[in-house]
């Protein structure tokens, strides 16, 4: 039996990580691919240090709602493709990087900042581009 390809999505909540889980779905379909919906989120910061917590906020759980809807928007009523569905704390970059060790896509979205905004900043699809293990796919457009 031969092992079933793993395609990891890097979601976010942005137009572009939900136009990237619907070009791996449409991947998916046509090589019966699971899908690994990740999204990575971290603890704000004030002044360079972490907010350890802040009364009534529970990022955590927001975290597993965002990626809840979005996933659930994109895939609608679809049961045929298997969506495992990950929420971890961590610098989104290196958690994508971490998931894609294994895989044998890693997809991600580009909002689509250009060239020197990307360089001056940096960028999750740049630092996916060049440190993940796997090929990697980022989707631009509709």
């Amino acid at each position: 039996m031969e092992k079933q390809e793993r395609v990891v999505v890097g979601i976010d909540g942005s137009d572009s990580s939900k136009n990237a889980l619907r070009w791996a779905l449409r991947y998916a379909g046509r090589t019966v691919a699971k899908i690994e919906a990740v999204h990575a989120w971290q603890l704000p910061t004030s002044y360079g240090a972490s907010i350890a917590a802040l009364p009534g906020e529970d990022f955590e759980a927001g975290a597993e709602r965002a990626l809840n809807e979005s996933v659930d928007r994109v895939l609608g009523n679809r049961t045929d493709i298997t969506v495992e569905r990950v929420s971890e704390m961590g610098y989104p970059p290196k958690v994508l990087v971490e998931h894609s060790d294994g895989a044998d896509l890693l997809v991600v979205g580009s909002r689509g900042h250009g060239g020197l905004v990307g360089t001056l900043l940096g960028s999750v699809s740049l630092h996916c581009v060049t440190h993940a293990a796997c090929p990697v796919v980022v989707f631009r457009g509709e």
